[in-house]
């Protein structure tokens, strides 16, 4: 359980309590890898908008830990940046918030699986478990 609350941050979009609880359930995903982490403060941006290729998010999640330096993941989506909705007209009912909340959703869920990565590696660190290789002769 992190000892000061999280911290979510929006820059360049409206606030949204959707996008917020998807966060907060992350971070409490998060403490089952790694129990010991203080504060947790996450960044949810649009850097620019550019409508003939998509909504771009950036995600930045800085997870402070007991015993280490804080770890900071920030997640520009570029692999996505020619990802839209390629449905027919016909079908495309979403509308652009509905949009938004799923490019943001699948951003934040990707930055936090690297988060993810990062605190078990430090978890291994701490435990030990990371293979020591001998030294050249």
């Amino acid at each position: 359980m992190t000892l000061i609350p999280t911290q979510v941050t929006f820059h360049g979009l409206i606030h949204r309590d959707d996008i917020e609880s998807a966060i907060r359930e992350r971070v409490d995903w998060l403490e089952q890898f790694y129990d010991g982490i203080v504060r947790c403060r996450v960044l949810v941006e649009v850097p620019h908008r550019h409508r003939h290729r998509g909504r771009h998010f950036r995600v930045r999640i800085e997870i402070t830990v007991a015993g280490g330096a804080p770890i900071v993941v920030s997640h520009d989506p570029s692999s996505f940046a020619g990802t839209k909705d390629v449905e027919e007209e016909a079908q495309r009912k979403l509308s652009e918030s509905d949009g938004e909340r799923r490019y943001a959703l699948a951003t934040i869920h990707d930055a936090f699986d690297a988060a993810r990565r990062r605190l078990e590696d430090f978890a291994r660190e701490q435990r030990g478990a990371v293979k020591q290789h001998a030294s050249a002769p």
